[in-house]
């Protein structure tokens, strides 16, 4: 009798374990091959129309995921920095509406704050506009003439003012421009009403904005704060400050902490909360977003379902015979599990070629004109993300192979002698 040893046994565990791990790497291997050969040889034709239509639904679905997400994050952020670029991110204004006094050692504490870009004290004041025999009523808004002016289409900026001197420059949008038939480096009138009496200023034209956003162009017409403060007899004072952040990630808790070191009186308030119809407009599109690529993602996991319970219908003969030689059900398993495998990447590297292909020719040439009438925006907007492009991909990929598992537990069922005879 040939005894074994205490100090032989573990010698003979880690052969055990290593002839194991090679009959899996055997089985995987062999597995790959079979898989490999059945899904590119020269198949019958309704089988290979079935594979190419489960791919071609694949990758449609997947440009399709990849378009919806990089279509919205280009709305979102254009139609919001649009809204950002006349406002800021924050204003801070007073609780009871009266004017601010002027403190630049609050504005420079505010200044401090990491994620603050820029503090811009502004005036509105409503106004009548006059060009020759027509008029118009806006909205004057007054703001530094350092300050860069936004969407400026035309002309240029209102050249900077001394500190003792006014400057009587104006520029209108170019929807106001063409309704009042107001051309560049003409002279308009502005007609102010304060405490019963009216007050005149002749300003020179010296550019174009365009927004896109029709009920800011038609409203606002841009020029010098110290205009607007000598004609409200207020030079110390201002309306409120725009604030305008390096990240919009965090504006809630940049708000917070503003809020807590303004003085008595002054509030901080989010841009959103003086606006909520855009951004309610612009949180909609996160949902329509959400049910689209609900929507898409089930598409693509169905067809991919549907085609290999056909190539395991197609192969039961095949099945039968690889069970009759000892095969086990976990080969066969990882036999067509590799086969959906080859289906699924093909169409997930075709998709994200397509989508991500398509984004970019947006981008770069913005062939897609929408009307900016009804989305302030010319040509449909694209923002891609290479943390979302990267979440589709494998994201896809772990949800269609977590499917696959389903249509194989079939197999089992399948009883050698009958799957053989199958025709």
């Amino acid at each position: 009798m040939l005894l074994v040893s205490h100090e032989t046994s573990p010698l003979i565990e880690i052969c055990t374990q290593k002839k194991l791990d090679l009959v899996k790497i055997y089985q995987l291997s062999t597995a790959f091959e079979i898989a490999k050969k059945i899904s590119f040889q020269k198949q019958k034709s309704y089988t290979r129309f079935i594979v190419r239509l489960s791919i071609a639904a694949t990758a449609i679905s997947v440009a399709a995921i990849l378009l919806t997400l990089s279509i919205v994050n280009g709305f979102q952020e254009s139609i919001a920095g649009k809204v950002y670029s006349f406002w800021g991110q924050i204003r801070i204004s007073s609780v009871s509406g009266e004017p601010l006094l002027h403190n630049q050692q609050t504005i420079h504490a505010i200044e401090q704050l990491p994620n603050v870009k820029s503090v811009t004290p502004f005036i509105t004041q409503s106004t009548v506009l006059s060009y020759g025999q027509e008029i118009e009523g806006v909205m004057a808004k007054g703001n530094p003439s350092e300050v860069p002016i936004p969407f400026l289409s035309k002309g240029n900026k209102i050249r900077t003012s001394s500190n003792d001197s006014i400057n009587n420059q104006i520029i209108i949008s170019d929807i106001l421009a063409t309704k009042l038939n107001i051309p560049l480096d003409s002279f308009v009138r502005l007609y102010f009403i304060n405490n019963g009496a009216v007050q005149q200023r002749k300003l020179k034209v010296v550019g174009f904005y365009h927004s896109g956003m029709d009920d800011y162009d038609k409203q606002f017409v841009l020029m010098d704060l110290k205009n607007l403060q000598q004609i409200s007899k207020a030079p110390n004072y201002v309306e409120g400050y725009t604030i305008s952040l390096v990240s919009n990630e965090s504006i809630d808790a940049t708000n917070d902490s503003l809020q807590k070191m303004l003085p008595e009186n002054w509030v901080a308030t989010t841009i959103s909360n003086y606006y909520p119809q855009i951004f309610d407009w612009i949180g909609v599109q996160t949902i329509n977003r959400n049910v689209t690529v609900t929507i898409l993602l089930i598409i693509a996991i169905v067809n991919l379902l549907t085609c290999l319970f056909i190539l395991m219908l197609e192969r039961i003969p095949m099945i039968g015979t690889l069970t009759a030689m000892g095969a086990g059900q976990n080969l066969i398993r990882q036999i067509f599990l590799y086969q959906a495998s080859f289906i699924c990447w093909m169409g997930i590297g075709i998709g994200a070629f397509i989508g991500i292909g398509i984004g970019l020719l947006q981008q770069q040439f913005g062939f897609i004109q929408l009307d900016e009438a009804a989305y302030f925006i010319k040509a449909l907007p694209i923002k891609m993300n290479l943390l979302q492009i990267g979440m589709v991909i494998i994201g896809t990929a772990l949800v269609s192979y977590v499917s696959f598992l389903i249509p194989t537990l079939w197999i089992k069922k399948i009883s050698p002698a009958k799957a053989v005879q199958f025709n």
